[in-house]
């Protein structure tokens, strides 16, 4: 029997270095675990520059029974441009592949077609660029390579980087829907919207938001934000 409501959450780690300039992967997997949900995505969850090794380790993630999705890059150390994915053993991966997208800086986003507890679930996790120009441009190439797939009900998660309201995003996400602000940046007292969710028709938001509990204030610049999904 299929549950009512599955929880993905995004987090944008800063490489867990929180604003105390500590690098505490161990703290940022606190700020995961109390999010309860059943599937993570990660920004920033490698260092930048080559060879790119693994902010959050591996191995560190695996012993809090998390699963790394492994999305086919062999020079990633967690997934790629810094866009990781966790799941719980309940969820089930059967795709995954990762997306190059245009723009000054290195941007890429990663694309999983799972088996969950609401059923099928595509999860596309993103870090979009600074200049809205590049983000308008990176979101449809998403939408291009979402076209080349089977329908699937579909998550978009991710850092916009995008400070004014949805709208603004609309023309490049059609057959989307950008889920309402909720504040995530900076994290002691968050004023702009970066991290948000778009989702299919055949999903309904149940409720979404933040995540601002200890130690979640200090372990990043950005909060997580979540969101409780159930089938239209």
């Amino acid at each position: 029997m299929k549950a009512q409501s599955i929880r993905i959450a995004s987090y944008n780690l800063q490489k867990c270095v929180g604003l105390d300039l500590r690098r505490r992967p161990d703290r940022s997997l606190q700020v995961i675990a109390n999010l309860c949900a059943e599937l993570v995505v990660l920004q920033e969850a490698d260092k930048r520059l080559p060879p790119r090794p693994a902010a959050l380790p591996h191995d560190m993630a695996e012993a809090q029974g998390w699963r790394v999705v492994d999305f086919g890059d062999p020079a990633a150390s967690l997934g790629f441009h810094g866009n990781a994915m966790l799941i719980r053993p309940g969820v089930k991966v059967l795709t995954a592949d990762h997306i190059d997208l245009p723009g000054l800086e290195p941007r890429g986003a990663i694309r999983a077609d799972l088996e969950t507890t609401i059923g099928p679930l595509r999860v596309i996790g993103t870090h979009l660029g600074l200049i809205r120009r590049y983000r308008l441009l990176q979101l449809r190439a998403i939408m291009r390579h979402l076209a080349h797939l089977g329908p699937m009900p579909t998550v978009l998660a991710g850092d916009f980087n995008e400070w004014g309201p949805a709208r603004a995003l609309d023309n490049a996400t059609p057959g989307l829907l950008i889920l309402p602000e909720r504040p995530s940046f900076p994290s002691p007292r968050p004023v702009a919207p970066l991290d948000r969710f778009a989702i299919s028709g055949d999903l309904v938001a149940k409720d979404h938001g933040t995540h601002s509990a200890r130690p979640a204030r200090v372990a990043s610049d950005h909060l997580p934000v979540w969101v409780d999904l159930v089938p239209a």
